[in-house]
């Protein structure tokens, strides 16, 4: 009997090891980085603690047999794996990247194709992608390969993006009939101005990575190769600066986009004077007046 039916379970166990074959693998460890335990596993993110001392949460997109592409599902695992960064004390900044071959490609076309205006209306379809332009430690986007539509907005909600030298940034949602729906006529407005703009949305032509570098959308561009390490580095760097008066400074950049220059410099000038509430301005001032480095505590 039981070598019977082991007979019959052997062809199942054949074809679940050829479906595991055709799996991709795992996204690799990155040296310097560890697994960052976030509740339940992850399927569509890989995340991790990078850095020498740990305090660069780094959150790679992992979706590669369809680019990266946005799905629900990914954006609430996103969104969790940001909660709990946001809420570890070890982590001071947040980098989030995607393969070399695609940061994002855009959101998920097949899950959008058959929704109506009033299931998109009443559930607030993609309101939720505000979750990342809402933390307030500080993030950076890595990105290489395609940012294209919801991929481009994502970075854009990021507070610096850093680009492969490969990388294409473009919003062609006009292609299909659409318009950007998660912020892409609002951010890219601010980030390079109205005339270009104004061509990528109504033509839906994509810009290379020194294209974004000129317009003002990224801020620096590297060897495909080197631009994760570059990353994380900048995050370590912002890291060891106080995290709380990090959190105040990004707030106070982040109200230039939002409100006018008088309403934006009296929100700057309460963020400075907040600032003296804290024993890391104490002991900053007191460090570069001893000629010493700051032991900064976040508090």
């Amino acid at each position: 009997m039981a070598a019977s039916l082991r007979a019959l379970l052997r062809p199942a166990a054949a074809a679940a090891a050829r479906r595991r074959a055709l799996l991709p693998p795992p996204p690799r460890p990155l040296l310097g980085a560890r697994a960052c335990s976030a509740g339940a596993p992850f399927q569509y993110l890989a995340v991790q603690k990078a850095g020498a001392q740990q305090s660069v949460g780094l959150i790679q997109l992992n979706r590669p047999q369809a680019l990266n592409a946005l799905c629900e599902g990914l954006m609430e695992e996103l969104r969790r794996a940001l909660e709990a960064l946001e809420n570890d004390p070890q982590v001071g900044a947040i980098v989030i990247t995607g393969s070399q071959k695609a940061f994002a490609a855009g959101a998920d076309i097949k899950e959008m194709q058959n929704k109506t205006f009033q299931e998109c209306y009443s559930s607030g379809f993609l309101a939720g992608w505000d979750k990342v332009s809402t933390v307030r430690k500080p993030i950076i986007a890595a990105v290489n390969g395609y940012a294209l539509g919801g991929g481009c907005e994502l970075a854009m909600m990021c507070d610096i993006i850093y680009a492969g030298e490969k990388a294409q940034f473009g919003q062609p949602e006009i292609l299909l009939g659409t318009i950007p729906g998660a912020g892409g006529t609002q951010r890219l407005t601010r980030a390079v101005g109205k005339s270009l703009a104004m061509e990528m949305v109504l033509t839906g032509d994509r810009i290379s990575a020194a294209e974004a570098k000129e317009a003002g959308l990224v801020s620096k561009v590297f060897p495909v190769e080197k631009l994760l390490d570059a990353a994380i580095a900048c995050a370590e760097k912002i890291a060891s600066n106080s995290k709380l008066v990090a959190a105040m400074a990004k707030e106070s950049v982040n109200a230039a986009f939002e409100t006018t220059l008088a309403e934006g410099t009296r929100t700057e000038k309460r963020l400075f004077y907040a600032t003296f509430a804290t024993g890391d301005r104490k002991e900053g001032m007191t460090a570069f007046v001893e000629k010493r480095k700051a032991n900064f505590t976040d508090s």
